[in-house]
């Protein structure tokens, strides 16, 4: 099976979802088990033609080998989301997807600015090096922290390698 998704860029995120009670869906445009670029292998929950963009409050596109969404399900998929009003994220290579379909147009992005992390209009780019840094900007986006001190000791942990 071909590598896809560069998984370390989303395992501090996908463990702020999980932390804070949220469902992650994994998908894969078939609905098989993907091999992430590091080796390991994801279970997916679900296939991209059965996700409904109305059920969903966003979607996450990591970085890695993309070619293979590159295509129009998954552009029609991301336009619908973004008609809704969710939360769009992608990160590495993950952009270039959002990109292709149009999504960043009219809208601040890696793309389009000299930033390693952007956030505008409810969608959220992120340069590869970043990957603390989306996984915060996604949980603000959420409003996961509980308080500007959870937000700080949530930096300071997982930036700076605080000791809690």
């Amino acid at each position: 099976m071909k590598a896809l998704a560069c998984i370390y860029e989303i395992v501090i995120l996908n463990y702020f979802l999980k932390f804070t009670g949220s469902e992650v869906v994994f998908c894969s445009i078939d609905g098989r088990r993907i091999t992430s670029m590091e080796g390991y292998s994801i279970n997916v929950n679900a296939k991209l033609p059965d996700i409904n963009a109305g059920e969903i409050r966003s979607i996450i596109i990591p970085g890695g080998d993309v070619s293979g969404i590159k295509n129009e399900m998954v552009y029609e998929l991301l336009k619908n989301i973004k008609k809704g009003g969710k939360v769009i994220a992608g990160i590495c290579a993950g952009v270039d997807v959002l990109d292709a379909a149009g999504i960043l147009q009219d809208v601040k992005s890696i793309h389009s600015e000299d930033a390693d992390i952007t956030r505008d209009n409810h969608i959220i780019t992120s340069r590869a090096n970043a990957y603390v840094d989306f996984a915060i900007e996604v949980g603000k986006e959420f409003s996961l922290f509980e308080n500007e001190a959870d937000l700080q000791e949530t930096i300071d942990f997982w930036k700076y390698f605080k000791r809690m």
